[in-house]
């Protein structure tokens, strides 16, 4: 469950970030910032916060090369969709959710890898201290 949660959160943070509908934080504070300049500021640095613990426990975690391979997987993934006919590729918010989708995997595995790793090898992480 601890991993689903993760995965929910990095997509709850990439769809409120942007998304096709009119409910994000893009499209709002672009019609607001004018009136509404210190929400806008004061969400935008949360949404900033929230952005660098996800993408620096992924880092952390998986490494640039890591994060790559898993979204190349799941790039790949959709690719063989795409080929068989299951997806189509002409509707842009389809697109554009897939992609929140394929970066919310990515950020939600970078998070979990501990506990993934953990559970597939038997073998616990623990983080180096230097003293």
């Amino acid at each position: 469950m601890g991993v689903f949660l993760r995965w929910l959160g990095a997509f709850g943070l990439l769809s409120a970030t942007f998304n096709p509908t009119q409910w994000n934080f893009y499209r709002w504070a672009e019609a607001h910032y004018t009136t509404q300049l210190p929400v806008t500021v004061l969400l935008g640095l949360l949404l900033a916060v929230a952005y660098i613990i996800y993408v620096g426990a992924t880092l952390r975690s998986l490494g640039a090369f890591g994060m790559l391979l898993v979204a190349a997987v799941f790039a790949a993934l959709i690719w063989v969709l795409v080929d068989w006919g299951i997806l189509a590729t002409g509707n842009s918010a389809l697109n554009i959710w897939l992609g929140i989708l394929t970066l919310s995997l990515v950020l939600g595995i970078g998070l979990s890898w501990s506990i993934l790793w953990q559970r597939m090898s038997g073998q616990a992480t623990v983080d180096e201290v230097d003293e």
